[in-house]
Formats: structure tokens, C-alpha cells, sequence
């Protein structure tokens, strides 16, 4: 297994074992964190889960050995390695995210990671005029000394790429080994050979929607700034800048006719705090020793919907069972309330609530919700 996880200090057993954890039942980035913290390698973080899932219907049973052995035969076979959070070359800003990926599969040029990022990603049905202005910032950022993230999709995305080609990040959806869309097979492979390409995902996993959102993040993630070219109102590109805007990076959009409907959304963007943006000058004087203080000042507007934690499958951890979990227990209803709150109105030990909400998880009751909050499974978004 060495070939596909360079494990530069991580023995192979115990990098085998990560992998099958973050692969196990109700398993997502905040509760691998967390159970790693809590009993010091996968191995026996894997031994206790059926232990602490025991509340749940039916009998719990971490990712089977066998699949994971199949998924590291898929990550050599596509020439990949495997990428964990505490690897010296694992990209320091996606690193500050509670939710950064515990383990990435990639192939290329690590080296472009540690350069300054910046994102670039607009409509997949973007006008030819936007083509090209994502083409021009993204050779210009890239021989400016940044190195141009995006998502390979049609359009905004596969423009910037190409014009900054070979300072660029492709970060997809689906598995290391899969094309998509179809039509950039040849621009994903040229990424991986001569860019960085980084996917999430097992190799093999066909893209889902859920997968996006968790795709865009890590694009947010891994740039100090995300600029968006030409997004209509409900883009997926807006997804990625209010992820950005909520881990603290600059959000910039570039503004359109507001009589073209793939102008509106970067038009909201600017006017809901985002830096207005028409040239490669201004995004590099706006990032250039970026200390993470944004100057844009947009953040997700009152009433609009959260990020969905539950498609990332977070978790949290604690130290003792013993007290306060049935207390949690009824204090929750399918409305979301912060953890903080929970923790005052049970009386019990923070330790103990956070392990009555990792119970609850490990059985299916519980979801969780931006910024700190929890429901009972089946409320609302």
C-alpha cells in the first residue's frame, strides 16, 4: 500500500485503518477528527465504534476490510496516492476548515498547493464573453504567481483551467479515476499529468449531487479568495463564494448587464459585501499577503439556506458516556439548536453531551446543521 498512500510516517496498517474509518456508517470529517483526537489511531477508534452505535436498530459494522482493499488497488491502478490531514505537503488552508477532508486522493504536483490559490468558478452555461474573460485572469493570476483553482465543469470552470495551465487545481466531484463531465476527460487527464488533480471520493464513484457541495468546499477550502465570473441566481458557483465568505476568505464577483440572467447572481454577490472585480490587477492587490482579514464583507444573508453538514456526515466527539446522555436525548426535536445551548440546559459535562450526540448519530437520529447546530433526523434543512 505504500505506492498509494506515501504514508511518510504512518505505518501501512494504521493508514489502511484511517482510510476504513472515514469509510465506515455516519463516519464524515469533524468525527474521524475527533475519534483520532480521542483514542489515538484508527485502529482502535475502529474497535469502539460498534460499542458506542449501540443504541441504534441494528448491529453497527465498520467498512469491510475487503472494500478497502479494493479502493487502495483502484488508487494505484489510476496512479494516484492517497493524501492525509496531517502530511506536511497537506495544503495548510484547507487545513483550517472544521470540515477539511481527513483523507484526499490526488495526482500531480503537490508543490501547487503551498503556492497562493485563488478560485475561479462561474456558470456552466456562461456566455462566450465570460469564456474568455475566466481564460484571461486565469493566465493572469497564474503569471502573477497564483495557482488557479476550480471544479473541471463546462464553462467558467474549464476556462480558467486552460488559461492557467500548468498553475492549476482541478477538484472533482467523483473519484480520482472518473471523467466528468465527459466532454473534459482530456482537459482532467492533462490536469492530472501536468496540474494537481484532487478528488474526495473513492475512486470509482460515479458524481452525485451531494457530492458537489462537498466538492466546492474544498475548492473554497484550498483559496485564499474565490472570484466568481458570470453565475445565474441559483448557481452552484454561489454555493462555493458563501462557503468561502464563511471560512473567512475574500469573496469577489465580477458584475454583468442585469439584463442578462447569468449576470445576477455575481450582481447580489456585490451588492450583499463582495469586492467588485474587473481586472486581474484587482484580485491580485486584493490577495496579495492575504492575513485573513477579508476585505469583502459578504456572508450568508439572513433566512438563506445553510450548508448541509449532513452530506459530509460530521461528528462530533467526547470523553464520557456515563452522564447527561439521556438529558440530550429530550432536550432535542427536529428543530436545530446549538450544541452550546444544549450543553447549558442538560447540566452535564460538554464530554458527555457531545457523546450523546455521537451515539445518536452512529444510530441514524441525529443530523447536523451549520454553524453548530442539531436537530433529530427528518427536520428541516
Amino acid at each position: 500500500m505504500a505506492t498509494a498512500t506515501q504514508t511518510g510516517g504512518l505505518s501501512q496498517s494504521e493508514a489502511f485503518a484511517r482510510i476504513r474509518l472515514l469509510r465506515s456508517p455516519n463516519i464524515g470529517p469533524v468525527s474521524y477528527a475527533q475519534l483520532l483526537a480521542r483514542f489515538g489511531t484508527a485502529a482502535e477508534a475502529l474497535d469502539a465504534l460498534p460499542d458506542l452505535a449501540r443504541r441504534g436498530k441494528d448491529a453497527y459494522r465498520p467498512a469491510p476490510a475487503e472494500r478497502i482493499e479494493r479502493e487502495v488497488e483502484g488508487v494505484i491502478a489510476a496512479g494516484a496516492r492517497y493524501l492525509f490531514h496531517d502530511q506536511p505537503d497537506y495544503p495548510a488552508l484547507l487545513g483550517e476548515l472544521e470540515s477539511a477532508p481527513p483523507i484526499l486522493t490526488c495526482r500531480g504536483d503537490l508543490a501547487l498547493a503551498t503556492r497562493p490559490c485563488v478560485a475561479i468558478v462561474g456558470a456552466r452555461n456562461a456566455s462566450a464573453a465570460a469564456v474568455k474573460l475566466a481564460r484571461e485572469f486565469g493566465t493572469g493570476l497564474a503569471e502573477a504567481g497564483f495557482t488557479v483553482v476550480s471544479g473541471l465543469a463546462r464553462g467558467i470552470d474549464g476556462a480558467a483551467h486552460e488559461g492557467a495551465m500548468p498553475a492549476t487545481i482541478g477538484v472533482i466531484a467523483s473519484g480520482i479515476d472518473v471523467a466528468y463531465p465527459p466532454q473534459h476527460e482530456e482537459l482532467q487527464e492533462r490536469i492530472a499529468s501536468e496540474a494537481l488533480l484532487i478528488a474526495e471520493q473513492p475512486p470509482g464513484t460515479e458524481p452525485r449531487g451531494r457530492h458537489f457541495p462537498s466538492r466546492n468546499r474544498i475548492i473554497a477550502g484550498l483559496s485564499s479568495g474565490t472570484l466568481v465570473v458570470e453565475a445565474a441566481p441559483k448557481s452552484g458557483s454561489l454555493i462555493t463564494a458563501r462557503l468561502a465568505g464563511e471560512a473567512g476568505r475574500e469573496v469577489m464577483a465580477i458584475p454583468g448587464s442585469p439584463l442578462d440572467t447569468r449576470s445576477t447572481g455575481c450582481n447580489r454577490l456585490i451588492r450583499d459585501g463582495a469586492v467588485l472585480v474587473q481586472a486581474v490587477e484587482d484580485v491580485v492587490e486584493l490577495l496579495e499577503g492575504f492575513t485573513g482579514q477579508p476585505r469583502s464583507t459578504f456572508r450568508v444573508a439572513e433566512g438563506a439556506s445553510a450548508f448541509d453538514y449532513k452530506e459530509l456526515r460530521g461528528l462530533e466527539w467526547g470523553e464520557a458516556r456515563e452522564e447527561g446522555g439521556d438529558a440530550v436525548g429530550r432536550l432535542l426535536t427536529k428543530a436545530p439548536i446549538a450544541v452550546d445551548e444544549l450543553i447549558r440546559q442538560s447540566g452535564a459535562s460538554p464530554a458527555a453531551v457531545h457523546m450523546a450526540l455521537l451515539e445518536l448519530e452512529l444510530a441514524g437520529e441525529l443530523e447536523r446543521h451549520d454553524g453548530g447546530m442539531v436537530s433529530l433526523s427528518g427536520g428541516p434543512a
